[in-house]
């Protein structure tokens, strides 16, 4: 009886001991530890790799593969689920973007101030709510000038004098 019970902890320690030297656990920490940097650094990239090491884990607990194999399983994994799922992550969780409408109605018809003169043609600097923007225009600008925004391209306000 008292053997048995003595096995059994050996056992446990031992089975501890050897847990971090399989592959699968090795896979397992580095998904993790890739998943967990995910929320440092942006991007949303290192979370596809964590799922790939976590299907390189998962193959090393079924198959027992040979590192080649455990680094192709991890590659192949990885690369599938970037390709497939980045997308529609991105859009679902990180693209929460204000519709077209209202981004019309935030800067369309406001009134920004020339931080320098420009002339048809040429790329301009604007105050816009405190920030500083480029800008194109259809009529020659005036340093200081107050100017009515009227469009907008990417990052690029299209504006006019309003005098």
């Amino acid at each position: 009886m008292q053997k048995s019970v003595i096995f059994r902890r050996h056992f446990k320690l031992i089975a501890l001991e050897n847990i971090f030297t399989q592959d699968y656990s090795i896979w397992f920490l580095i998904g993790l530890v890739l998943i967990l940097l995910e929320f440092v650094v942006p991007g949303l990239v290192l979370v596809f790799f964590g799922i790939g090491a976590w299907a390189a884990a998962i193959a090393c607990l079924i198959f027992e593969p040979s590192l080649n194999t455990q680094l192709f399983i991890f590659l192949i994994s990885s690369i599938a689920s970037l390709a497939l799922l980045r997308r529609a992550i991105k859009k679902r969780y990180i693209d929460k973007s204000t519709s077209e409408g209202e981004l019309e109605d935030e800067y369309i018809g406001q009134t920004a101030i020339a931080i320098s003169s420009f002339d048809v043609g040429q790329i301009g600097k604007v105050s816009f709510k405190g920030v500083n923007w480029e800008a194109t225009t259809t009529k020659s600008v005036l340093e200081g000038q107050q100017l009515k925004i009227t469009g907008y391209k990417s990052i690029r306000l299209t504006v006019e004098p309003l005098n």
